[in-house]
């Protein structure tokens, strides 16, 4: 599959996934860490992008950065490509230091960038490399407890004030946040749209008003259950579970069941898996998708019932 181009423009934000090459580490000493984050340092002065966070582990690399006018491309082309000719000449390698092309999601900011910088910091504890978050050094989560930031790096100030105006008090209440018990699944953060963005139906109207090429806006793959698609189609269709599973041929059932298969198909899930749920032969599934192309509208009112029911459920 041909790769899809970068979604780059003034203010957009990225969580950047840098891994070593056949998982090869990319740091063996501590002086590589060290010349990393310099390295990060000294083109982040002469780029002027915010890092809002970063953690740097053996063999990849987790950064939050939101660009100005300079494309995120340039600023991690620099970057990998002087740590890398450090490594080699350090280590008296050759080649690739990194895997290919890193990865880079654009995300609505506002949604999630505290979701993505708990996520990035719990990443040392997740290794079992320490047992507190503060244990570990090569992450910006000491910058943000204590404002130990030396190279000037983080940029602690929008995030803090999230918590509150009191610096002191921020720093408080984000320690709390980091260690409330609340992990953050990976499935939230990598539930991307068109491989390239996270964020709601609004950030992707946002993002194409901002870019000339076309994005994908495919569903999430099991963003939703089937036991909240049936509780829709029930609301719409006025439709049971029991009807669904039940061995009626009633035309309006029919549909029920076409309308549940083709909203869990656009949701990445099997028919093996849509089958079981309603407790049906795989075949007849088959046969509800293939026979449900008159029924996008309502699939549609289902998706939006679903999540108007969410809005609701985090109010």
């Amino acid at each position: 599959m041909a790769r899809k181009p970068r979604i780059e423009y003034e203010g957009a934000f990225f969580h950047v996934i840098t891994r070593g090459n056949q998982k090869q580490k990319i740091f063996r000493n501590i002086p590589d860490f060290q010349k990393y984050l310099t390295l990060l340092a000294n083109y982040k002065q002469r780029y002027h992008f915010q890092l809002y966070g970063f953690v740097l582990m053996e063999n990849h690399i987790h950064l939050l950065v939101q660009i100005c006018e300079t494309p995120l491309s340039k600023i991690l082309q620099g970057i990998n490509q002087s740590y890398t000719m450090y490594f080699n000449r350090t280590y008296r390698t050759v080649g690739h230091l990194f895997q290919g092309r890193y990865k880079a999601i654009l995300c609505d900011r506002d949604r999630y960038l505290l979701v993505l910088l708990k996520y990035i910091h719990h990443n040392p504890l997740r290794a079992r490399l320490g047992k507190t978050l503060a244990m570990y050094q090569w992450s910006s989560h000491r910058a943000y407890l204590a404002g130990t930031d030396t190279l000037g790096l983080v940029d602690t100030e929008p995030i803090l004030r999230m918590f509150s105006e009191h610096k002191g008090r921020a720093r408080k209440y984000y320690e709390a946040f980091m260690n409330d018990g609340i992990s953050v699944e990976k499935e939230d953060i990598y539930a991307i749209i068109d491989q390239r963005l996270l964020g709601d139906e609004k950030f992707i109207e946002h993002v194409t008003q901002k870019y000339e090429g076309e994005i994908r806006k495919e569903r999430k793959k099991k963003e939703y259950t089937l036991s909240q698609m049936a509780t829709a189609i029930e609301k719409i269709c006025h439709i049971t579970l029991e009807d669904l599973r039940s061995w009626s041929r009633r035309p309006e059932v029919l549909r029920g069941r076409r309308v549940i298969s083709l909203t869990a198909r656009e949701y990445a899930y099997t028919g093996g898996e849509i089958a079981a749920y309603l407790k049906k032969d795989p075949a007849a599934v088959t046969g509800y998708l293939r026979q449900g192309a008159d029924l996008k509208e309502e699939v549609d009112k289902v998706v939006k019932d679903i999540e108007r029911a969410k809005i609701k459920l985090n109010l």
